[in-house]
C-alpha cells in the first residue's frame, strides 16, 4: 500500500506557488469569457433572443440535437446530464422545456413557448464538427488537431480540413500565434464574396519568413490596396479611404440634423431607427453590390485581419444587402466575440469588487471582539505558511503532502488551544464569558 501510495506521489504533477494561482486565475477567466459573466442563476429565456450567449446541449433529453439550453438550465435543470458545451451562438433564445423536451418542464422559467421558431441549430448540438463529423475531443484520433470556428456559421473545422493546401497558409506569427482576427469557412464564403471589394487591409496574410519582402501578385497587391483573393478585373477601394467616405457622410448629416453622433465604427446598423441613418451614409464601394458579388462568388477560406467590420460600408444599399443575406450582424458591434468577452472581464472585475465589498460590509458588522477572534486565527494561518515557504525554500515544488502537512500542524494546534482553554476552565470559575469565546473563536478560525 506505501509502495502504491509513493508511486502515485511520483506521477504526479506539482507546480510552483505562483505557477498553481496563475493556471487557477486563468481557469476561472476562460470559463468567465465563455459564459460571458453569466452566473447561472436565472434562465435567460425571458431575455429573447440574446445576440450572444453560451448555449449548452442535452443529448439526454434529447438525443437527435435539436435544442440548446442557457448556463442556469444545464446546472440546474440537466445536472448529471450528457451534455455538449457549444461556447457561444447568436440571436439563440434557450429552448429548456419547450415542446422538444416533452414532459420535461424548465424549473427555472416553465412557462415558455412550445418551440423558438428563429433559433438556429446544426450538428454541433449532436457533438459533431468540421466537414468530417467528428466529436471533440475525437476519442479515435492519436492527437486533437486545433479547430477554427467560422463567424457565420459558427461550426468549428480542423486546420486541416479548411480546403487549404498547406495548414501552413493559416495566418500565423513566428511563435505560431494567430494573426488572424475572424475565419469564414469556404461554404459560408459564397455569402461573404462582397468582401473581394474590399482592399488587402481586410484580409490576414501569412507572416512572410526571416522577415523576407513580400514578391510578385502579394508586393502588387499591398502597393495597390487589391484583395489577396480578388479576381484582376475587379473594382477595389483603397482602405485609406474608408473612414474618410464615413466621416464625411456623417459629419453631412450632423449638420442638417444638428445632432452629434458616433463614428462610424461603432455603429450598429440592426438597431431601431438605424436604416434612416444608413439611407444618409455614402456608399464607399461605388458598386452595386447586388450585381458585383455575384459575379465574383467562389469558395475559399478567408481570414479576417484585426478591426475588418470597421471597414464594411453601412449605406442603405449595402444595409439592405447584409440582410437579404442574414448577416447584417456582421455590422453589430455587439455580436463580435471581442466585445462579448470584453462584457465579460467588465462583468467579473465587477463581481470581484462586489466580493470584496461584501466581505467588508460582513466584517464591519461583527463587534470588536469577533474582529479580533477572526484576526487572529488569519494571522496564525499566515504564521504557518510562511514557516513553511521559508522550510521548503523558493527552489522547491509543492506537493499534495506538503499541503496536508500544513493542515495537520494547524489541527495540532487546535488541540493544544483546546486542551489549554479547558485547563484554564477548570482552573478559574471566574474566567470570562469575553475570554473564553476568545479563545473557541481562534480554534474555530484555525
Amino acid at each position: 500500500m506505501a509502495d502504491a501510495f509513493d508511486d502515485e506521489n511520483e506521477n504526479e504533477q506539482t507546480y510552483t506557488m505562483n505557477e498553481y494561482m496563475e493556471k487557477l486565475e486563468a481557469e476561472e477567466l476562460e470559463a468567465d469569457l465563455v459564459l460571458g459573466g453569466d452566473e447561472g442563476k436565472e434562465c435567460t429565456y425571458p431575455n429573447g433572443y440574446m445576440k450572444r450567449q453560451a448555449i449548452f446541449s442535452c443529448l439526454t433529453c434529447v438525443p437527435n440535437g435539436s435544442a440548446g439550453v442557457c448556463t442556469a438550465c444545464s446546472l440546474v435543470c440537466h445536472d448529471g446530464h450528457e451534455m455538449v458545451e457549444l461556447w457561444t451562438k447568436r440571436k439563440f433564445r434557450c429552448d429548456c422545456g419547450n415542446s422538444k423536451f416533452g414532459e420535461v418542464s424548465c424549473k427555472l422559467c416553465p412557462i415558455k413557448d412550445s418551440e423558438n421558431a428563429d433559433n438556429s441549430y446544426n450538428h454541433n448540438f449532436k457533438g459533431s464538427y468540421c466537414t468530417c463529423g467528428r466529436p471533440y475531443p475525437d476519442p479515435e484520433a492519436e492527437e486533437q488537431v486545433e479547430m477554427i470556428q467560422c463567424c457565420i456559421c459558427e461550426d468549428w473545422f480542423h486546420e486541416n480540413h479548411l480546403g487549404l493546401d498547406s495548414v501552413n497558409e493559416i495566418p500565423r506569427d513566428e511563435e505560431d500565434e494567430p494573426l488572424y482576427d475572424e475565419y469564414i469557412c469556404q461554404e459560408c464564403s459564397l455569402n461573404c464574396s462582397f468582401l473581394d471589394l474590399y482592399p488587402a487591409s481586410v484580409w490576414a496574410t501569412p507572416k512572410q519568413k526571416n522577415d523576407t519582402a513580400p514578391s510578385g501578385k502579394e508586393e502588387n497587391s499591398l502597393k495597390t490596396g487589391k484583395s489577396p483573393y480578388a479576381c484582376p478585373e475587379q473594382n477595389v477601394i483603397n482602405s485609406s479611404s474608408i473612414h474618410s467616405e464615413h466621416e464625411t457622410a456623417l459629419i453631412e448629416k450632423d449638420s442638417v440634423h444638428g445632432e452629434n453622433m458616433e463614428k462610424t465604427s461603432d455603429l450598429a446598423i440592426p438597431e431601431e431607427h438605424s436604416l434612416d441613418r444608413a439611407s444618409s451614409l455614402k456608399c464607399i464601394l461605388g458598386v452595386d453590390v447586388n450585381i458585383k458579388s455575384h459575379v465574383l462568388g467562389k469558395k475559399m477560406s478567408m481570414f479576417l485581419s484585426k478591426g475588418w467590420r470597421d471597414l464594411l460600408c453601412r449605406c442603405r444599399t449595402c444595409y439592405e444587402f447584409y440582410s437579404g443575406k442574414g448577416i447584417d450582424y456582421l455590422i453589430d458591434k455587439e455580436d463580435s466575440l471581442q466585445e462579448y468577452e470584453k462584457m465579460a472581464k467588465e462583468k467579473r472585475e465587477e463581481k470581484l469588487q462586489q466580493q470584496e465589498g461584501d466581505a467588508m460590509k460582513f466584517i464591519n458588522t461583527l463587534d470588536h471582539v469577533r474582529k479580533i477572534e477572526i484576526m487572529s486565527g488569519i494571522n496564525d494561518m499566515a504564521n504557518e505558511l510562511k514557516s513553511f515557504m521559508e522550510s521548503v525554500g523558493t527552489s522547491r515544488t509543492i506537493t499534495s503532502d506538503d499541503v496536508r502537512g500544513v493542515f495537520e500542524n494547524l489541527a495540532k494546534k487546535r488541540q493544544r488551544f483546546q486542551y489549554a482553554h479547558v485547563v484554564v476552565i477548570c482552573l478559574s470559575g471566574t474566567t470570562s464569558s469575553l475570554q473564553r469565546r476568545s479563545y473557541n473563536c481562534m480554534f474555530w478560525a484555525l
